[in-house]
């Protein structure tokens, strides 16, 4: 991860101050580089020890942290990994505008490999997670929203970036299209299943160490699993407590709502569909190599359960 780390810092260089200072802040916070680390996992699975596999890894992790420029100025988010956020510091505009910068400069890198089928990837998977934005959009305070529609949201906001990080080690070990699928397919289903167990963490974390502010799904008017579970679950009542709350986007109720969410079996639910992805990740290494990274792709969608940050 240093010689990743090594590129995104060479490649964050702008003559425009700003750019820089912006950019240094959200990546210098840290993060879990869940998405670079997928991918050089699954390149030394596949054997593919290329310089480009470094490379890809830097241009994912620009993708994902644009998404969290403009997610946070949408969300209004104030908090993230434990300290304000970008858009808090410097203002809206300049988060917005950095975000496009760090797009635009993961596609000078991915134009740079001269690949047609890294670039189709990308370009595509980044144009599936404008499309999941606009959804979660339309769908806030929408309290009748399914688990159907929910995941939809999810594997094109999230789990999307998963998908293609996998993908593109594949296609840099030249694999075969079983293997591409198989590794698509481990991605997206990790991805959809850090995405619950983050839904799951805004009503059963902790503040401190997740480094965001809990509730903050519920004050966006958010309708996730583990509040379309309570709903589905609970009583009249209660049901319509967590519709109002979602429907107004208030956290008055927040303790209650939580109270809600843990009486009604909701969180084991969503635990339970996290556990049914993280399997589908395990499932899908079966067309891998038997090695020590795939044994490390194995142990992280193990461990994705357990996380609480």
């Amino acid at each position: 991860m240093q010689e990743v780390d090594r590129i995104i810092a060479q490649r964050l260089a702008s003559g425009v101050p700003l750019v820089g200072q912006v950019s240094h802040y959200i990546i210098a916070a840290g993060g879990k580089r869940l998405r670079p680390a997928m991918l050089l996992l699954a390149a030394g699975a596949l054997g593919y020890s290329g310089q480009q596999r470094f490379t890809m890894a830097a241009v994912v992790e620009f993708i994902h942290t644009a998404t969290l420029l403009h997610d946070d100025v949408v969300d209004e988010s104030t908090l993230r990994r434990g300290r304000a956020t970008a858009n808090e510091v410097f203002g809206n505009p300049a988060s917005v505008l950095v975000g496009d910068f760090l797009y635009s400069r993961a596609f000078q890198m991915m134009v740079e490999t001269s690949q047609m089928r890294i670039m189709q990837i990308l370009a595509d998977a980044t144009n599936v997670i404008a499309e999941g934005e606009v959804m979660q959009l339309m769908n806030m305070h929408d309290a009748s929203l399914d688990e159907s529609g929910y995941l939809r949201v999810i594997r094109s906001k999230t789990a999307k970036l998963f998908e293609a990080s996998a993908r593109l080690a594949a296609v840099l070990a030249g694999s075969n299209a079983l293997v591409e699928a198989a590794c698509a397919t481990y991605g997206q289903a990790l991805g959809t299943a850090f995405q619950i167990i983050d839904d799951v963490l805004d009503y059963d974390g902790d503040a401190a160490e997740m480094g965001k502010n809990l509730g903050d799904d519920l004050r966006e008017g958010k309708a996730t699993l583990p509040l379309i579970a309570a709903m589905q679950r609970g009583t009249e009542s209660e049901a319509s407590t967590v519709r109002k709350a979602i429907e107004n986007g208030s956290t008055e109720q927040l303790d209650t709502i939580a109270h809600i969410v843990r009486k009604t079996g909701a969180l084991e639910v969503a635990r339970n569909a996290a556990a049914a992805e993280a399997q589908r990740a395990i499932d899908a290494l079966q067309q891998l190599p038997a090695n020590q990274y795939t044994a490390a792709l194995h142990q992280l969608a193990a461990q994705l359960l357990a996380r609480r940050t």
